[in-house]
């Protein structure tokens, strides 16, 4: 697995680099904070993901479509960078 190039992502469990036009990259830890970083260069963390969500975003056919369908609206979130 690939590490995100920013420090924010340290305490993350599992970290990935993704094939996606949308997303970059994504982290998760294990007390539910689901860290994504977009092809624009911003970060956000999502709270309360069940890991299930972080399992189906990694392999959706379509990655952006997953995170506006499933993730984007559903969880409180908070940009960091």
């Amino acid at each position: 697995m690939g590490k995100l190039p920013h420090d924010l992502l340290e305490y993350k469990d599992l970290c990935t680099t993704l094939d996606s036009s949308v997303l970059k990259a994504v982290a998760y830890a294990t007390d539910e904070t689901l860290e994504l970083e977009f092809r624009t260069g911003a970060v956000y963390r999502y709270f309360g993901v069940p890991c299930t969500v972080f399992e189906n975003l990694i392999t959706a056919t379509s990655k952006g479509s997953y995170f506006n369908n499933n993730i984007r609206d559903s969880f409180r979130h908070q940009r960091v960078a």
